[in-house]
């Protein structure tokens, strides 16, 4: 059984409306940066009324969503609903510089986004639909069309990742697609269980939450 890295926070997580979508708000007192969290699967993290989340508890994202409030980010976890561009100047606010960590088809939302005119300082990308190779042909790569409209990105995978549709050769074509503008970290090891496309797999870094968050943390 997987436990979130950090089971439980002296952050008080609030809920926060943007523009008509709840989304999950974790504020540290002086807050260092900012990063806003887009869960994969259908993204609705189903937002309570003070901070809690009953959707995808479960993705790797949302898992360790305190992990990055205890490293002194200000956290955004996003809904599917709400729009990118209105979150990144939401958390712009609050503090800069401002990163936008997707991970698997959350990866899509985050490139559809972008495509609308987000302007986050940076975005990591974990699990993602990347490319052709990647086994969609919905990908970042599809939905930009122009590396030009990429920020400093970084790219996590696992390279036993097992889905379909995130595979590990859809990593290099997209870096080199991105002219300069991605680099990727790899994973190894942790555990692998049941559905490939799920969080319980390589797919979602089951037993490696603190290395991954350590590596997006870190990218600004």
């Amino acid at each position: 059984m997987l436990l979130s890295l950090v089971s439980g926070s002296a952050l008080a997580d609030e809920t926060v409306t943007i523009g008509g979508s709840r989304a999950v708000l974790i504020k540290p007192a002086s807050p260092r940066a900012s990063v806003i969290l887009m869960p994969g699967g259908s993204g609705a993290i189903a937002a309570g009324d003070h901070g809690d989340i009953h959707g995808l508890n479960f993705n790797q994202l949302v898992r360790t969503r305190n992990a990055y409030a205890a490293r002194g980010l200000a956290v955004l976890v996003l809904d599917a609903g709400t729009s990118l561009s209105a979150a990144v100047q939401y958390m712009a606010a609050i503090k800069r510089p401002v990163t936008v960590i997707a991970t698997s088809r959350g990866t899509i939302r985050a490139a559809e986004g972008i495509a609308g005119g987000a302007r986050p300082d940076a975005l990591v990308l974990t699990s993602g639909l990347l490319s052709p190779e990647s086994g969609s042909g919905q990908n970042v790569e599809s939905i930009l069309g122009s590396p030009a409209a990429l920020p400093r990105t970084l790219v996590i995978h696992h390279r036993q990742d097992g889905c379909r549709l995130t595979l590990p050769a859809g990593v290099d074509p997209f870096v080199k697609w991105s002219a300069g503008r991605a680099r990727a970290v790899w994973v190894s090891g942790g555990t692998d269980q049941g559905d490939a496309c799920e969080a319980g797999a390589h797919h979602g870094f089951n037993g490696q939450d603190g290395q991954v968050v350590g590596i997006a943390a870190g990218f600004r």
